[in-house]
C-alpha cells in the first residue's frame, strides 16, 4: 500500500472517549523511546509527521492517524517511563486496555521492542495483555542498525523466549534509518487489510 495521505484524526487523553471507527486499526506499542513515532513516519514515507523525540514519555495519549481514508495506525502511550508518577502510569494502562478490550476494528497490534536490550517486565506485561485480549502481536525489533549482524540472530531469539511467544511468532528487526524491515511489516499490514474489507463484504453479504 502506498501512502498518499495520512492525517492525525483523533487524540485522546485518559479522560477521552475512544472513536468508534467503521475502519480497520493497526496498533502500535511498545515502551517509551523505543521507536513507534519513527516507525509509523518510515511507513508513511513522512519524515516527521509523527512527532519523535529524544525525551522518554512524549507519547501520553491515543494517537489515531487516518491513512488514505482506509485504516487507522493507533499509536498507544510509551510505558516504563519512570519520571511519571505511579496513579498516571495506572491511568495510561487502564486506558491502554481499555482500548484492546473495546475497539471493534482493531485486527493487528505491532509490539516494538528495542533489539538491544532483553524485553523487561513492562513489555512483557504489555504482550500479555494483548494475547489476553486475543491478538497475537507481531513483535518489530527496533533499532536493528545498533547491534552488529552477528548478533542479530541471537537477540531476537532472546526476546522471543523473553516474551514466550511461540514459534511461529514473527519478529521482525527494523531500522528508521535503513528501512529495514518496512517492507516486511507493511506485507503484514495489507494481508490484515485484505481479510478486514473481505469480512466486511461478507457481512454485508449476509445482511
Amino acid at each position: 500500500m502506498k501512502v498518499k495521505s495520512i492525517n492525525l484524526e483523533t487524540v485522546c487523553g485518559i479522560t477521552s472517549r475512544l472513536p468508534e471507527n467503521q475502519m480497520l486499526e493497526i496498533a502500535f506499542a511498545g515502551r517509551s523511546n523505543v521507536g513507534k513515532s519513527s516507525l509509523i513516519n518510515c511507513l508513511s514515507g513522512r519524515k516527521s509527521y509523527a512527532r519523535t523525540s529524544s525525551q522518554p514519555g512524549k507519547t501520553q495519549t491515543i494517537n489515531f492517524y487516518n491513512i488514505n481514508e482506509m485504516l487507522y495506525f493507533v499509536d498507544l502511550p510509551g510505558y516504563g517511563y519512570a519520571k511519571v508518577s505511579k496513579n498516571i502510569v495506572a491511568k495510561w494502562g487502564k486506558m491502554i486496555n481499555n482500548y484492546l478490550e473495546g475497539s471493534k476494528v482493531l485486527r493487528l497490534v505491532f509490539l516494538l521492542v528495542d533489539i538491544r536490550h532483553t524485553p523487561n517486565s513492562n513489555d512483557i506485561q504489555m504482550y500479555n495483555w494483548c494475547t489476553g485480549y486475543g491478538f497475537n502481536p507481531i513483535i518489530i525489533a527496533t533499532k536493528e542498525d545498533k547491534v552488529k549482524r552477528s548478533q542479530k540472530a541471537r537477540l531476537l531469539k532472546d526476546i522471543k523466549q523473553a516474551l514466550g511467544t511461540g514459534e511461529d511468532t514473527p519478529v521482525i528487526p527494523f531500522s528508521s534509518m535503513t528501512k529495514s524491515g518496512r517492507d516486511e511489516i507493511w506485507e503484514y499490514i495489507d494481508m490484515v487489510y485484505t481479510d478486514f474489507k473481505d469480512d466486511i463484504i461478507a457481512e454485508t453479504q449476509t445482511n
